[in-house]
């Protein structure tokens, strides 16, 4: 093994020590995935902003760091969002109550609940409505590559 690469091997994450200029990349699904459970494990940082409107769903912006966006929605008792596709590539999970997801796509229409605790993802070509069938409010929380990110 070249032991002179050790020292760049253990850098993983800092500054070059040589000076040159790291390139950015976007956050990976994965990581998208790993800060919405670390966003939602930590609800003393969002819960408060949590507002209910019974006359439709309520999005509220969290934070916009390294190119990503975070924000949560409330989604009141019989809320449709009617059918969409999604830009680029978001990353979701249900926080409380449940959500129905009806997807269109090549191999025609599909429809299953999205539950508390998992993480799901939208992007591409993926056309969906989602709605809350239940008779309470549904809390979900999102992340999404910024458009400059």
């Amino acid at each position: 093994m070249d032991l002179d690469l050790a020292p760049d091997l253990m850098m993983r994450g800092q500054d070059d020590p040589h000076g040159r200029d790291l390139v950015r990349r976007p956050p990976t699904v994965g990581q998208l995935a790993s800060r919405i459970r670390a966003l939602a494990a930590r609800p003393g940082d969002w819960w408060h902003l949590v507002r209910f409107d019974a006359a439709g769903a309520v999005r509220v912006p969290l934070d916009e760091v390294d190119g990503v966006r975070l924000w949560l929605t409330t989604w009141p008792p019989g809320h449709r969002t009617g059918l969409h596709d999604h830009v680029g590539t978001e990353v979701s999970t249900v926080i409380a109550g449940e959500l129905a997801e009806v997807s269109i796509g090549a191999d025609g229409v599909a429809e299953r609940p999205l539950r508390a605790n998992r993480v799901r993802v939208h992007g591409g070509t993926h056309t969906h409505e989602l709605t809350n069938p239940g008779p309470a409010f549904a809390i979900t929380l999102h992340a999404q590559l910024s458009s400059g990110g």
